[in-house]
């Protein structure tokens, strides 16, 4: 059993994921490419602890890791240098994880986030997805599923470079356009800014317009590699694309809701 690692009297769990799950991607955690040097993590905690102990396990798998009491101190470096990776702790002085992630997402969209957070309301969960982090763990949480997390996304952004480099692809339907080499997307010539999960998941759906992806097969393709992600986690995407689109385009309504099944694409 993974150890516990005890915060100022809160332990670490999963939010109630399956343990099956995690033993699996474990499993395969350990296979993947030991070149982590070249990584640099953010770790944006108020918990001197946290910042010490996360530190220590991640500096000891190879990455280099960069730590931050607050926000405010995060945002300043990273005017010079954004890390590859952020782990960001919800509630935070200064400038909250939240607001952090949005400034982020603002300077790469891509970079991939995962949130911390004491807090076990779905209002937080939701809303974090939404502002384009890519997971999040709630406190008490396990050290070794979160390095294990780590792994999952940056492996997840080997194979999107390794992907463009062997299988390059131009989708366009209607004003949609989706480019896989590039992972771009535009709509209507205007630029679509997207998280690599909402590109995978709309070029899931657009694929095959017309055609009903399940939940479950949508976070196949949108987390390749991580079994923890519930259904609930497809919804809130589905919504931040609605969202992100029908900025460009109030009348955009081409990802239906097909109730009890999932979701599909309508072609214009």
């Amino acid at each position: 059993m993974a150890r516990m690692f005890p915060f100022h009297g809160n332990a670490v769990e999963n939010c109630g994921k399956n343990k099956a799950d995690f033993r699996k991607t474990l499993a395969y955690g350990r296979l993947m490419s030991m070149s982590n040097r070249s990584r640099t993590i953010a770790l944006v905690d108020d918990e001197e602890s946290i910042l010490t102990t996360v530190g220590f396990a991640l500096r000891r798998e190879g990455y280099e890791v960069k730590t931050y009491p607050d926000g405010l101190k995060a945002w300043e470096a990273w005017q010079s240098s954004l890390p590859d990776l952020a782990i960001l702790d919800i509630v935070l002085p200064r400038i909250d994880g939240l607001e952090l992630c949005r400034r982020l997402q603002q300077l790469n969209s891509t970079l991939p986030v995962i949130f911390l957070t004491s807090r076990d309301e779905e209002f937080d969960k939701v809303l974090g997805l939404e502002l384009g982090a890519d997971d999040y763990l709630c406190k008490p949480f396990s050290i070794r599923e979160l390095v294990v997390r780590v792994k999952v996304l940056f492996r997840r952004l080997e194979m999107v470079k390794e992907t463009h480099q062997d299988n390059s692809e131009i989708l366009q339907i209607g004003s949609l356009v989706l480019d896989s080499d590039r992972y771009e997307a535009s709509w209507a010539g205007e630029s679509l800014r997207l998280t690599v999960t909402e590109f995978r998941i709309l070029q899931a759906l657009a694929r095959h317009p017309g055609h009903v992806k399940t939940r479950e097969q949508l976070i196949g393709e949108g987390y390749q590699f991580d079994t923890f992600v519930s259904e609930r986690t497809i919804d809130s995407h589905i919504k931040r694309l609605r969202k992100k689109i029908g900025q460009l385009d109030v009348e955009f309504s081409a990802i239906e809701t097909v109730h009890g099944l999932g979701y599909r694409y309508r072609e214009e």
